[in-house]
């Protein structure tokens, strides 16, 4: 330490103001570049992930409250032998099945001659009462009216 000390010793009062002002930015550059930058970066990377993470949370709510929604309006198990509802739910739709065959906990229907939209229309209200649709076939007769193969299934409680 005492070499550094007479080799600063030893310079002239410019070198000696220069290497003060050298110093100083040396040290200036080290706190900007190992501080200040770093913690600045980390701020700005915290407000962005907390942006995300605000956003995500009002995601999962909005989700959570639809998920609740549904639930509330989830339709009752459907009563009585599942053959017997959906002959009933066809007859006040309009619809004349040409087949209903039980198969285990689904039945297999055929529908010969039905408007599109009146068909489509009773699906979903199936489905709002609680009778799932596992496969539909509808094809068209060529006159403006559709056939239709479905197999339904009751919704589990």
């Amino acid at each position: 330490m005492s070499n550094l000390m007479s080799w600063y010793q030893g310079r002239s009062l410019r070198e000696r103001r220069l290497i003060l002002v050298m110093l100083a930015l040396l040290v200036v550059t080290i706190l900007s570049a190992g501080v200040i930058r770093p913690v600045r970066d980390g701020l700005a990377s915290s407000r962005e992930r907390y942006a995300t993470a605000v956003v995500r949370l009002g995601e999962v709510q909005r989700e959570v409250a639809q998920v609740k929604a549904i639930q509330r309006a989830r339709p009752s198990p459907i009563e009585g032998p599942l053959p017997d509802a959906i002959r009933t739910r066809a007859d006040e739709a309009g619809f004349t099945l040409t087949t209903l065959e039980p198969d285990g906990n689904a039945v297999r229907i055929a529908i010969a001659t039905a408007k599109p939209g009146a068909l489509l229309g009773w699906i979903a209200t199936l489905e709002a009462d609680g009778l799932l649709v596992d496969a539909t076939t509808i094809t068209g007769n060529g006159d403006g009216t559709v056939s239709a193969t479905m197999t339904l299934r009751g919704r589990e409680a």
